[in-house]
């Protein structure tokens, strides 16, 4: 069974749990999101979508 859901609610999810229970500052969550936007626009852009799809295909069981 596949489950989709759309990415921001998850990272969304994380964050949440991460300020709620872990004492993460609102404001070191925001400037994390706002690295990996920053980020998502560098060289480094291939590698983190090879990495991101690599992954999802372990968790679903289709990764060869």
């Amino acid at each position: 069974m596949t489950v989709s859901l759309p990415l921001v609610f998850v990272l969304g999810v994380i964050a949440w749990a991460a300020i709620k229970f872990l004492g993460v500052r609102l404001w070191v969550a925001v400037v994390i999101a706002l690295f990996g936007f920053l980020l998502s626009h560098t060289f480094l852009a291939p590698a983190i979508e090879s990495g991101t799809r690599s992954g999802v295909g372990v968790v679903n069981g289709t990764h060869k």
